[in-house]
C-alpha cells in the first residue's frame, strides 16, 4: 500500500488571506509596519517563529509576535481559508490509492480544526504539525514521524508539497515528492528538489498512482 503525504498551505489549502491578516495583526500590537505582502508570502512554508525572525523581528521578541498572531489567526481561519481548486479531488483520488497523511509546519491543533471544518479530515490518519517535532521541514522528522506512526515503508511512500522545504524534507526521509505549482514555490526554485513538478496536488497523486 503507498502512503501520500500532504503539504497543507499551497498544496491543499489556500490560507493565504489569513495568514497576511494575521501577520498584518502582530505588527499593529507592537506599533510595527507589517513587511508587504510579497516577502510575506515568499515565506509561507517555514514555522510562524522562523517567519518572523527571518522578517525582522527581534529573537527575544519573536514568541510574543507568533502569540498575536496566533490569537487573531484562530479566530479568522475557517472563514478566511478554503480548499485549493481540485483539492478535494486530490484528497478522494489519493485516498483510493494509498494511506494519507498530512505534514505541515502548521500548528496541529489548528490545522486539524480547518480540515474537520472543511469536511475532509477523516480521509487523513496521521497529522504531523509544528508542535509535533522537534525540527520542523526541511529536517526529516515530521516525515520520518508521520511513516513511523503509519508503519509506512518508505519506498512505498511519497511527499507533495509546494516549497523546497517539502521536497528537501521528503528527499532526507527518504521518500519520493511532487512539487506542486499551485502555492508559493517558482518552478525554478522546486526543480532542483524533485523529478516531478505539476501544477496541482490533483495531478501529483495522478503520477503517483501511474508510479
Amino acid at each position: 500500500m503507498k502512503t501520500i503525504l500532504f503539504d497543507l498551505d499551497g498544496t491543499l489549502i489556500d490560507s493565504t488571506d489569513a495568514i497576511l491578516e494575521s501577520f498584518g495583526v502582530a505588527y499593529d500590537t507592537f506599533a510595527r509596519t507589517s513587511p508587504d505582502d510579497d516577502a510575506i508570502k515568499k515565506l509561507i512554508g517555514h514555522p510562524l517563529d522562523m517567519m518572523f525572525s527571518m522578517l525582522g523581528v527581534s529573537l527575544s521578541e519573536v514568541n510574543s509576535y507568533v502569540l498575536a498572531y496566533k490569537e487573531h489567526y484562530r479566530i479568522i481561519s475557517r472563514k478566511k481559508t478554503s480548499l485549493l481548486p481540485l483539492g478535494l479531488e486530490a484528497i478522494k483520488a489519493a485516498s483510493k490509492i494509498a494511506t494519507l497523511g498530512i505534514v505541515t509546519t502548521k500548528t496541529a491543533r489548528y490545522s486539524e480544526e480547518l480540515l474537520e471544518h472543511m469536511g475532509v479530515m477523516h480521509y487523513f490518519e496521521v497529522l504531523i504539525g509544528r508542535e509535533s517535532v522537534q525540527f520542523p521541514k526541511p529536517h526529516p522528522e515530521p516525515i520520518l514521524k508521520a511513516l513511523d506512526y503509519l508503519k509506512a515503508d518508505p519506498s512505498q511512500a511519497w511527499m507533495i508539497g509546494d516549497t523546497p522545504m517539502d521536497l528537501i524534507c521528503a528527499k532526507e526521509a527518504g521518500v519520493q515528492s511532487v512539487g506542486v505549482l499551485c502555492g508559493y514555490s517558482t518552478k525554478v526554485e522546486l526543480a532542483p528538489h524533485t523529478q516531478h513538478i505539476v501544477n496541482d496536488a490533483f495531478e501529483a497523486v495522478k503520477i503517483i498512482s501511474h508510479s
